[in-house]
């Protein structure tokens, strides 16, 4: 008789085809909340000795829908997201440039709202040129590592794989960022730079980890909806 074990053969790793309203939607969302996390991010934060940015609260959600996107549909749609995710950005940050560069009333109120302007959208091309790079190459690792986890163990552990693949994710995205973005938002010294990368990092990385029940409910959810799930 036998005394070999057996072990359970994983379940071969499932993706949907692009034919439904779901992969649109998430892909506006996404396009919005970078968009608008490189307007925030342009605003330093400090609360007590903890120094962020004005997007701090937005852009996991960005990777949260990174996610959603990489399981349910592969590697190869979620970079066709990033992608177009930082094209809009781009195109709304050359939008803020003619805003800015068109002449504006020189009067007292006009004047007013020109600086204004400035000091807030200004600073936004560095911020996309830092969150370009950041997310790319942070969305990319993270699509990446998620989607080969799943070709090895196919619908099982999708926790694991959610959690392993956004530490790595956000480490690279926060260290790229804010080597490129601190000056802008006035981060000069070792000591706050330091802080800066530190708290960015634990942040995003908790609050995925934290959503981790949200992001596998919404993947189940958007899963059974898909027609070509598995198909």
């Amino acid at each position: 008789m036998s005394s070999a074990k057996t072990f359970p053969v994983a379940t071969p790793a499932k993706f949907a085809s692009i034919g439904s309203p779901y992969f649109g939607i998430m892909l506006a969302v996404m396009a919005v909340v970078l968009i608008l996390s490189n307007i925030g991010a342009s605003k330093g934060v400090a609360v007590g000795p903890i120094i962020t940015d004005g997007g701090f609260f937005l852009f996991p959600l960005a990777y949260i829908l990174g996610d959603v996107i990489s399981e349910v549909y592969g590697f190869k749609v979620a970079r066709k997201a990033i992608v177009t995710s930082f094209a809009l950005s781009v195109f709304a940050s050359l939008c803020y440039w003619i805003i800015i560069a068109l002449p504006g009333f020189d009067d007292d109120f006009g004047t007013a709202k020109q600086a204004s302007l400035e000091g807030a959208l200004g600073p936004v091309p560095q911020i996309v040129l830092a969150s370009l790079l950041a997310f790319f190459a942070g969305q990319t690792i993270n699509s990446w590592i998620l989607v080969k986890m799943k070709e090895r163990t196919g619908e099982k552990s999708l926790w694991a794989r959610l959690m392993g693949s956004s530490g790595a994710g956000e480490f690279v995205d926060t260290l790229i960022f804010c080597s490129i973005a601190a000056s802008v938002i006035g981060i000069n010294d070792a000591a706050s730079f330091v802080n800066y990368v530190l708290v960015g990092f634990v942040y995003k990385t908790l609050v995925e980890f934290a959503f981790v029940p949200v992001t596998s409910h919404a993947i189940g959810w958007v899963k059974r909806r898909e027609p070509s799930y598995g198909a």
